[in-house]
């Protein structure tokens, strides 16, 4: 997939599977399976986290795992004061851990939480540089054999038996490297490249040693096997040091950030990734910070304490950096079972995608083309259901399968009818019939709280059902016709469009009450897919001034945003949807009239987008 990075003019790649190796940001491809576009979006940045108990910088760190680290040692004050003290970190915040055995600073260390190791890093007063190392169970902390060299403003990285430390504050010999194997370190062979206080990732076998002070502020690089240290080609971007590193990080995916840098030691808030060939720019830290700790992957790491402008003698900030990589689906209409035989005009399901429930229309030509019959969907295949209580078309209907209601329509003997029924999953039973006649209404709600209108025999009718009775409610402000779309609740609904001229792209809000207007759809349309709340609804095809067509639109509550078109432009079709916290997830668009005046079996199932990113360029035209 690398050859589709950069896609401006070329094809997009169709596959069977997504990808799961080697994708980066802006990658676009075409899975063939689920009939859908597919692109990757990033969310990286930084992010304040609860602070340390205790302010202080020069401090030592440990932790592969951002949510089971630790901070260790430090200075507390200027001049140096040096601290002993531990704090644990677990996702959400600090906690106090075993103290020190030998208070210190511009130490380091690794390992984790449980398995910690502390080493080098300077006492005073006096200051003494310091070879000391200690481990930690995750309660206190116990003598190991020291350092071979003593040193401060190193750096640590690895496990508790399998630790590495490089680099010295010492004009002669800092690419001192030694190795520790939980018991003994022994020395190995130094950097190519000198330098102290620099960021450190990796292992004890696979490290990257990055920037920090040589005879000046660096950005050298360097990577070590476990035997050799060798230059990478690539320098990081901003020469620097007191900065720190993802000590989780590899050698293929790391992290740098903060530090110092020239003149002086002015304060870094930069953060480099490192991904084995290349670096590149992330998001920068909220304060620039150096002397502080670095724990955690390139894709999950933290900063805590040191020294930012506003605190030269140590801060308690803390601040988690996140990265992930979001594989988004762009919405899109995909072909799913064609229904037993082709029809419009029918009483459809508010139901769901896997509730979904057809019944009466027109399958043609002449009267007998009237029917009583229907079907269930259930997400993977239709079944037929028991009949209706009668032939007719331009029926409203909801459902689920389980709790349906019909009303209305026209018979066979060209006449409207106030004719009302439910459904209970295997048959259809006649209740009380609506005030009056007419066809083409839609209903939106439950079988024992149902709103319907806007039929022939009432262009700008409002009735209620509750599960027993048909009331007549407030009329809408316009004389919207036949063919009004509707979704929502009998006290929270959405009605849009319609048959009248003028009216067609009219959106009226319910409140139980009262109603009020909201913004116009884009296109004009009557008797479209619709469905969702008043807050998320869809309007899917539908016909209009100039004709049938597939057009989709979204409302958000306050407008409507066209989305990806329908395979098949239709009206007149019937389904079920899903609505998610951010919208309609889901609708099915089953039968109905397409351009020639043909009645369709054919079925499609809407699926949005997986997050609330526009993809205006995908198609699937």
């Amino acid at each position: 997939m690398t050859t589709y990075r950069n896609i401006h003019g070329r094809s997009i790649q169709a596959v069977t599977t997504d990808p799961t190796g080697d994708i980066t940001e802006g990658q676009i491809w075409y899975n063939t399976t689920s009939d859908t576009f597919k692109t990757v979006l990033l969310n990286e940045a930084w992010a304040s986290a609860s602070s340390l108990a205790t302010a202080r910088r020069s401090l030592g760190a440990a932790g592969n795992d951002r949510d089971a680290s630790m901070a260790f040692g430090g200075s507390t004050g200027s001049p140096a004061t040096t601290s002993n003290k531990t704090e644990e970190y677990n996702g959400s915040g600090w906690s106090s851990g075993g103290n020190l055995n030998t208070a210190r600073y511009i130490l380091d260390g690794a390992g984790t939480q449980t398995s910690g190791v502390a080493f080098g890093g300077a006492t005073t007063p006096p200051f003494a540089n310091s070879a000391s190392t200690e481990e930690y169970d995750g309660s206190s902390w116990t003598a190991s054999n020291n350092l071979n060299t003593a040193r401060y403003n190193l750096t640590g990285l690895g496990t508790q038996t399998a630790a590495l430390a490089f680099g010295r504050d010492n004009p002669s010999d800092k690419g001192n490297t030694e190795e520790y194997n939980g018991t003994s370190w022994t020395a190995a062979n130094p950097m190519n490249t000198g330098r102290y206080s620099a960021a450190g990732s990796g292992t004890q076998t696979a490290a990257l040693g990055s920037g920090g002070y040589s005879t000046t502020f660096s950005n050298a690089v360097e990577s070590y096997d476990g035997t050799n240290w060798t230059a990478v080609p690539v320098n990081l971007g901003t020469a620097r040091y007191t900065v720190e590193g993802s000590k989780g990080g590899t050698t293929s995916s790391a992290l740098v950030f903060g530090g110092g840098v020239p003149p002086g030691s002015t304060k870094e808030d930069a953060t480099e990734f490192y991904d084995g060939s290349t670096w590149t720019t992330k998001p920068n830290m909220a304060t620039a910070v150096g002397q502080h700790g670095g724990v955690g992957t390139a894709a999950a790491a933290m900063s805590f304490g040191g020294q930012t402008p506003g605190s030269p003698t140590g801060t308690s900030a803390t601040e988690e950096f996140t990265s992930s990589a979001n594989v988004i689906t762009a919405a899109a209409w995909a072909t799913i079972a064609n229904f037993p035989d082709s029809r419009a005009y029918s009483g459809g399901s508010g139901g769901t995608p896997t509730s979904t429930l057809v019944f009466g229309g027109y399958t043609g030509p002449g009267l007998g083309g009237f029917v009583s019959s229907g079907a269930e969907f259930d997400g993977s295949s239709w079944t037929a259901t028991g009949d209706y209580v009668i032939d007719v078309v331009g029926v409203a209907g909801l459902g689920p399968v389980t709790a349906g209601l019909g009303c209305g329509g026209y018979k066979d003997n060209a006449t409207n009818v106030t004719t009302s029924a439910e459904y209970d999953g295997s048959s259809w039973t006649s209740g009380n019939s609506a005030n009056v006649a007419g066809q083409g209404a839609k209903m939106a709600g439950i079988q024992t709280a149902a709103s319907m209108g806007n039929r022939s025999g009432d262009t700008d009718g409002h009735e209620q059902y509750d599960g027993t009775n048909w009331t007549a409610a407030a009329n809408t402000p316009d004389a919207k016709g036949a063919g009004s779309m509707m979704a929502g609740t009998q006290t929270a609904l959405l009605m849009y469009g319609g048959e009248a001229s003028g009216e067609r792209n009219k959106t009226e809000e319910w409140n139980g009450s009262s109603w009020t207007s909201g913004s116009n759809m884009n296109l004009d349309r009557r008797q479209g897919s619709h469905g969702g709340t008043q807050t998320y609804a869809i309007a899917g095809g539908g016909d209009s001034n100039p004709g049938i067509f597939g057009n989709t639109e979204l409302w958000d509550g306050t407008s409507w945003v066209s989305s990806v078109s329908m395979g098949t432009a239709r009206f007149y079709q019937v389904g079920g949807n899903s609505v998610g916290p951010s919208g309609v997830t889901s609708n099915i668009a089953a039968t109905g009239r397409t351009p020639g005046s043909t009645h369709s079996n054919n079925c499609e199932e809407f699926s949005s987008e997986t997050i609330a990113l526009n993809v205006k360029t995908l198609t699937q035209s």
